[in-house]
């Protein structure tokens, strides 16, 4: 995984390098390369991703094309902070409008690639409403057990090329976006993917996301274990129980004196 500059602390997390400290920082790389078209992945490391890159070599895999990842969720930003490097919590809910208003001011066409048409349509029009220099000059739905490597996912990577997009927001849950923006840098390099897990779905007003207050203290988990616990509670059981280890893991690295530049 390339790093975006020699200036920038990094850290590591379950085997997956840490490059993004802030919001400004992933807005910044993703539109620096965009402009100059230069295809990347940029990834938001959340606990849940620790636990899939144990347990999935596909998800692994999918990482080790990432340019950039950002620390998403409190427990990832805690270790970075335990090695001294002031990392901020950017998760894809709240990096796609900034991202997007950037790619509007510099003329960046975006393809969005979500969980429904409707979903699509809505967010799609919510986000022209706010940003209306923003270009979406496509969208597309893959169907509800998408399949990255698919006959689906090759006409959703089709779609892409022939739009003229330079960036792709990819809203698809499940480790699937990650895999499926992996694949696509190999047929698109001139685009840049930005996986943002359930933004759109925010947008468009399909799911309610915390307040404010909770996200910033951390607690977007619990909002979201108690308004979908019958999906959640497994999951989230799933990521209490990575977490120690990974704090086990990363010893080595708090102690081993000043953060290392990328």
């Amino acid at each position: 995984m390339s790093e975006p500059n020699a200036s920038i602390a990094t850290f590591d997390v379950a085997d997956v390098t840490v490059n993004i400290p802030s919001m400004k920082d992933a807005v910044s790389a993703a539109i620096t390369d965009a402009r100059h078209g230069r295809g990347f992945c940029l990834f938001t490391l959340n606990l849940d991703h620790c636990v899939k890159l144990r347990a999935e070599p596909q998800f692994r895999n999918a990482y080790r094309e990432a340019r950039y990842v950002t620390a998403d969720g409190f427990p990832i930003v805690l270790i970075g902070r335990l090695k001294g490097i002031p990392v901020s919590r950017t998760t894809g809910a709240d990096l796609v409008l900034p991202l997007c208003a950037q790619a509007a001011r510099h003329g960046l066409p975006v393809f969005l690639l979500g969980p429904s048409a409707e979903v699509l349509r809505r967010a799609g029009a919510r986000m022209v409403d706010r940003l209306p220099r923003l270009q979406i000059v496509g969208s597309y739905a893959p169907g509800p057990n998408f399949d990255p490597h698919s006959g689906d996912a090759d006409a959703a990577i089709e779609s892409i090329r022939r739009s003229g997009a330079r960036l792709c927001v990819v809203a698809l849950g499940g480790g699937r976006g990650e895999i499926f923006a992996a694949r696509c840098l190999a047929r698109t390099p001139e685009v840049g993917f930005v996986c943002v897990g359930a933004a759109l779905d925010f947008l468009s007003g399909r799911q309610r996301r915390a307040p404010r207050f909770l996200r910033e203290h951390g607690l977007e988990w619990l909002w979201r274990l108690l308004t979908d616990p019958r999906r959640l509670a497994a999951r989230y059981l799933r990521c209490a129980a990575v977490f120690p280890r990974l704090v086990a893991e990363a010893v080595p690295q708090i102690m081993s004196g000043p953060p290392r530049r990328a």
